[in-house]
């Protein structure tokens, strides 16, 4: 589809990279880069949500359009809650929801996630994964698992290993099982910007505050999710010191 809307979540504190929207590469700041790669998909239109002035007026001085919101958001979800209703987006839009730490992002993975979620039913929010093809990977806590139905919607998201091969896992953990549907959940989102407005209003979930992944609280309160299997992982994004310099290395900074 067409049309669509990409927004940002930029948020200025950084744990392990304080100011990391701004961090400079190739001489524009990060959630610049990010901006003008959303803008290569058919997205009609690309907005940055700032919780900071500086972030703001970066984006002004390079022409991208962007919105404040508030600093005190629990994720990035909410944040774009904020800036849907600011908007005062139609309850039918398809709005895409873009890292604002993914300045390598491919545009044509932005493009299938909005029609993912245009064909999608009566799902309100649609999302990526990819296989995983490595044990280490799948028992990683830090690399987020989604288990699917047989139509492509997300059972559950864990950061333990789902599905678990007992049999296979308990001769040896060190082998992914043959055909096992392991699969790593890419954290891009689409939404139905009315979701967005609901999502806002919603209570957090038990399961969501345990495994610290948001997307749990929508499929808590029997919100189906849509998830599309991409043929590989996409580049990845900067969330240290080292990924930032690995990052300018490759755009030539």
């Amino acid at each position: 589809m067409t049309g669509f809307i990409v927004v940002i979540p930029a948020r200025m504190a950084s744990s392990r990279l304080p100011g990391k929207p701004l961090a400079d590469i190739a001489g524009k700041p990060m959630v610049v880069r990010v901006a003008e790669q959303a803008a290569k998909s058919r997205a009609g239109r690309v907005i940055v949500a700032a919780d900071h002035s500086d972030i703001l007026a970066a984006c002004a001085a390079h022409g991208v359009e962007a919105v404040p919101t508030r600093e005190d958001h629990a994720s990035g979800t909410d944040r774009l809650a904020e800036a849907a209703a600011k908007l005062g987006l139609a309850d039918d839009a398809v709005v895409v929801n873009v890292q604002g730490d993914e300045p390598l992002i491919e545009p044509a993975l932005i493009d299938r996630l909005a029609d993912l979620l245009d064909t999608a039913g009566d799902a309100p929010m649609a999302t990526l994964a990819h296989e995983i093809h490595d044990a280490a990977d799948h028992f990683n806590p830090n690399v987020v698992k989604v288990a699917l139905d047989k139509h492509g919607r997300a059972l559950y998201f864990s950061r333990a290993p789902i599905p678990y091969a007992r049999d296979a896992y308990a001769a040896d953990r060190s082998v992914l099982p043959a055909g096992l549907p392991a699969y790593r959940h890419i954290g891009m989102y689409g939404y139905r910007a009315g979701f967005l407005r609901a999502y806002a209003r919603l209570e957090a979930a038990p399961l969501e505050q345990y495994e610290a992944l948001e997307q749990l609280r929508v499929l808590w309160h029997g919100y189906a999710i849509m998830v599309a299997v991409a043929s590989e992982a996409p580049a990845a994004g900067v969330d240290t010191p080292e990924d930032l310099e690995r990052v300018r290395r490759l755009l030539g900074a």
